[in-house]
């Protein structure tokens, strides 16, 4: 695509500026935060890496943001609308937020409904979001009449959590005046636009830098204030937020050598934390949400003799040689000790799980429990039964097929300890697995001609975190939807990365989308989650905290696990 050139380009030009950026940041007036994934754009429609959506959650707001218990707190609108008091119609088929007064774009213009509007046309109009747009069935957004700064979002059919669009950081306003140009298939080449978007948030980006290579990717943004927030008496002259790395060596800059003040993710060792933590520099802070570390399971074949058709779904006409055998995928699960990965890997910052959705309480299963028992005997009976054999050397094998599994996962310390635990218990039950890790901003990145990106899956399993950002899981459940496999035709956009298509699964879905809230819609959610984990087409491992370091000085941090990080960085001060 031309948007990979095109970014390239802009790489070239603000090179200049990264070792510069990266050099006057010790003033008390800076603010540091570094995320060991390198951000690579400002645009949250246009990614599915958390690095990324933290990113622009410093310049670009929601009507409203979850807060640290998972409740809905206004941003852009005046409050939460509800049946109570009158902004959610008692049929279910309208919402209708009001923005606040006086709120202004950093290029100082005022927000209006026609922004709002505007952001609904822009996210249905992008490659492989149509069929988002209609499973969310949003019939029109329109401006209300009689009150300027209201709009109403119509439904085609009742919908039980209204609160989807617009709400959380991965779905903020854009501004139509910046983006007009930038529908549909246009997009990604927008590339000034996805790097430097105009916000109303409290700081604008000054500075977007990054440098490539084949393994790794490092990013510096530059952030100055957005002098027309509504209140910047208390915000920093600059933020700098630095991308790249590792998760050990960030946390050792905050949380041993003072050198920045906050550091996102601190997936390590527990006893490396722990000593860390004991020279009292900092803060670690863990929440805990619905973020559950994975395996997931390609359903597809990722051979590279297949060239274009390499991890293709095709209508199912392209299926993994071996994956594809319910016994298989269910011995690579009996085989991990999920309790050890946990206590050992994760510590305080980790529990072993057996669910997809495991919060809130109301939509947890009881029914997969047993995973919480590792059982080798069982897993090698199951494959035995299922005619795979051991080789000479051990490994299984079945009409000329072999049980060679490559496991990739993103670059990180925490994750190697997890590939070296799974490779060993999976050798004892006769399957054979090569490691591959990838630098973090390559494998989060979401550049449609990376070929080692998590959405390209040019591998057998994969290992990664996920969760809802919602309450409510429905949005999360959609990732596995047959519409939403990635795919050349889509630039690789879709969420059900597993390539797994199912019907059953599919309908339940719209059962879901039709059901209220209570027992049913419950008995729903699970349903989907034990077809999830039962048919194993991701296999849960660790119930993960938000793990987090600030810097003893830094006031304010209200670290979350259900919308970003930096959800309320306005309110962040240093003392």
């Amino acid at each position: 695509m031309e948007y990979k050139k095109t970014f390239l380009v802009l790489v070239m030009i603000v090179a200049g500026l990264f070792i510069t950026s990266c050099g006057d940041d010790d003033d008390d007036e800076t603010l540091t935060i570094l995320y060991w994934q390198a951000p690579t754009i400002a645009n949250p429609y246009l990614t599915g890496g958390t690095k990324d959506v933290d990113a622009s959650a410093l310049i670009l707001e929601p009507l409203a943001n979850y807060d640290e218990e998972g409740r809905l707190v206004p941003r852009l609108a005046e409050e939460i609308p509800t049946v109570d008091n009158g902004g959610v119609s008692e049929d279910m088929t309208t919402i209708t937020w009001k923005l606040k007064e006086e709120i202004l774009w950093s290029d100082g213009t005022p927000l209006t409904v026609e922004d709002v509007i505007f952001t609904h046309r822009y996210l249905c109009s992008l490659p492989g979001t149509e069929d988002v747009c209609d499973f969310v069935p949003i019939g029109n957004v329109d401006p209300v009449e009689d009150s300027p700064l209201s709009i109403k979002i119509t439904f085609t059919s009742p919908i039980i959590y209204p609160y989807t669009l617009f709400v959380g950081a991965s779905s903020p306003i854009l501004q139509k005046a910046q983006f007009a140009n930038c529908v549909g298939e246009t997009a990604q080449e927008c590339v000034t636009e996805n790097l430097y978007p105009v916000g109303t948030g409290a700081y604008k980006i000054t500075d977007f830098s990054i440098s490539e290579s084949d393994t790794e990717t490092n990013s510096t943004l530059t952030y100055e204030i957005n002098e027309h927030f509504r209140a910047t008496d208390r915000l920093f002259p600059k933020v700098v937020i630095k991308g790249g790395g590792d998760a050990v060596t960030a946390a050792r800059a905050v949380l041993e050598k003072g050198e920045a003040d906050y550091a996102w993710n601190l997936q390590i060792d527990p006893q490396t934390l722990r000593s860390l933590q004991e020279v009292g520099e900092a803060t670690v802070r863990p929440a805990f949400a619905s973020l559950v570390e994975q395996l997931v399971v390609n359903f597809s074949n990722p051979d590279p003799d297949l060239g274009d058709r390499r991890s293709e779904w095709s209508e199912g006409n392209n299926p993994h040689p071996f994956l594809t055998d319910p016994a298989v995928r269910k011995a690579l699960s009996l085989a991990i000790d999920r309790g050890h990965i946990a206590e050992q890997l994760y510590g305080a910052a980790g529990r072993a799980a057996c669910n997809i959705i495991p919060a809130p309480l109301q939509y947890v299963s009881p029914n997969n429990q047993d995973c919480l028992t590792q059982n080798i005997e069982q897993a090698r009976t199951l494959l035995a039964q299922a005619g795979w054999t051991p080789g000479a050397d051990g490994i299984r094998e079945k009409d000329g097929v072999r049980l060679k599994i490559l496991y990739q996962t993103s670059t990180n310390s925490v994750r190697q300890g997890t590939q070296e635990l799974i490779q060993g218990w999976w050798r004892d039950i006769g399957v054979e697995a090569e490691l591959k890790s990838i630098n973090a901003g390559v494998f989060f990145s979401s550049d449609p001609d990376n070929p080692d990106n998590l959405w390209r899956f040019y591998a057998d399993v994969e290992m990664y975190a996920n969760g809802t950002s919602s309450i409510d899981p429905q949005n999360y459940l959609s990732s596995w939807l047959t519409t939403e496999i990635p795919g050349s035709e889509n630039d690789w956009l879709g969420s059900n990365v597993s390539r797994w298509s199912n019907q059953e699964y599919d309908d339940l879905y719209q059962e879901l989308t039709r059901t209220p809230i209570g027992p049913d819609r419950e008995n729903i959610v699970i349903r989907m989650n034990d077809m999830l984990v039962q048919n194993h087409v991701v296999i849960p491992l660790v119930d993960r905290a938000f793990v987090s370091a600030f810097s003893n000085s830094l006031k304010g941090v209200r670290v979350n696990g259900w919308d970003s990080e930096l959800w309320n960085i306005h309110e962040w001060y240093r003392e």
